[in-house]
């Protein structure tokens, strides 16, 4: 390997964290919920990222949270960081996950410019937990 590619392969690694990495390439609870009572989907037209949250709420808890999307590392590392946050978690009206909790979990210096990749998934969590509570909870969305 010669400098110019190993230089390319440091800067890689300190953009992201191994966290990062191993949840970008083995995303947990990817996929689709059969009976979501809440779901929202978000979609970044800048960069084309688009997160689909679902959830399944049982006595008052989050019981399954699940996510569909096409993205980039951030966001798909996001969504799948945000799932394992927010399982068996009572749902609330308010923020359940902050922008700093979902940030740090991913333990990467996420740029500015690179932000709104890595809010995309809780944007999309927040927006279904809003619309949970406007159907009146555990009613079909």
């Amino acid at each position: 390997m010669d400098n110019e590619s190993e230089n390319a392969t440091d800067r890689r690694q300190t953009l992201y964290s191994d966290t990062l990495l191993d949840h970008f390439r083995n995303p947990r609870n990817y996929g689709s919920l059969p009976f979501p009572d809440t779901a929202y989907e978000e979609f970044n037209p800048l960069c084309g990222d688009r997160i689909r949250i679902e959830l399944k709420i049982s006595h008052n808890r989050i019981a399954a949270a699940r996510f569909v999307g096409d993205g980039c590392a951030i966001s798909i590392a996001a969504a799948s960081l945000l799932t394992e946050l927010v399982l068996d978690a009572e749902i609330a009206p308010g923020d359940l996950v902050s922008d700093e909790e979902l940030l740090a979990s991913l333990k990467s210096d996420i740029k500015p410019s690179r932000m709104k990749c890595a809010l995309l998934p809780l944007e999309a969590f927040r927006s279904c937990v809003k619309l949970y509570f406007q159907s009146g909870g555990g009613k079909s969305v």
